[in-house]
């Protein structure tokens, strides 16, 4: 089947919960204003289930009520793992056989981006959700270079440590700044090296689109839930297939 609705009680009944702030304090005209928005937005009937004040002049509602929109899961488009899932010792072979020496990475939490909890967790040796980082590899040399760092030390850096592949994570996303700064990131490797030397360039955070790796200049973007072992089998499988940076 691939036309479905939301399910809240009963199969089909196309209930859906929201959450949301508005600029207006805490009241029942507050509330009003929350349904109206629901309306708006095609949720007939709703309810607010839930509101709190955020301070004075903000509020904080959950609203519940029924859509009649349909999802065609034909019509979704997604970017699916086009290369295989490796474990440790698989990849740590391949670098091994292939490279005949270890794969750098170099990795930055780039701007004024001071949240390295992503970075962390795809580099550091403890990993994530039950999975070692890429410093557990053998094979992976990992040079973390931290929070707020500028794009120009990170270029510094990717060349002092020759490095083949640079992972950036973003998670400040206020006025765009995760685009930006990833675009201007990618800009300066683009002019820092000859076409078809630079390294890979790989930007991940919790509110990217993984299909704007083109707009963007890079050449995978990794969204939330992204495990250490994606990253290195990504790694292992561009690196050692020979195919130039885009």
């Amino acid at each position: 089947m691939s036309i479905i609705r939301p399910y809240g009680d009963t199969t089909g009944d196309g209930m859906v919960q929201v959450s949301f702030t508005l600029p207006i304090k805490h009241s029942k005209v507050a509330d009003g204003a929350a349904l109206q928005l629901a309306n708006k937005m095609g949720m007939e009937p709703a309810m607010v289930v839930h509101s709190k004040p955020m301070g004075d002049d903000f509020t904080f509602f959950v609203v519940y009520g029924q859509v009649n929109h349909l999802v065609d899961t034909d019509k979704v488009q997604v970017v699916e793992r086009d290369f295989p899932l490796l474990t440790p010792k698989e990849a740590n072979a391949v670098i091994k056989e292939t490279l005949r020496r270890p794969l750098v990475v170099v990795g930055a939490c780039i701007g004024t981006d001071a949240h390295t909890v992503g970075i962390d967790a795809i580099l550091n040796i403890k990993g994530f959700a039950g999975e070692k980082g890429l410093e557990y590899y053998k094979e992976i040399e990992v040079v973390n270079l931290g929070a707020q760092v500028s794009v120009p030390a990170l270029v510094e850096a990717a060349v002092t440590h020759r490095a083949d592949a640079v992972l950036v994570s973003q998670v400040v996303t206020q006025r765009d700044a995760h685009l930006l700064n990833t675009r201007e990131m990618s800009a300066a490797f683009r002019e820092a090296y000859p076409a078809g030397e630079r390294p890979l360039l790989i930007a991940g955070g919790p509110r990217f689109d993984e299909s704007m790796t083109a707009e963007l200049g890079v050449d995978r973007i990794f969204g939330r839930g992204t495990t250490p072992a994606e990253v290195a089998s990504y790694l292992v499988h561009r690196t050692t297939a020979k195919e130039p940076a885009a």
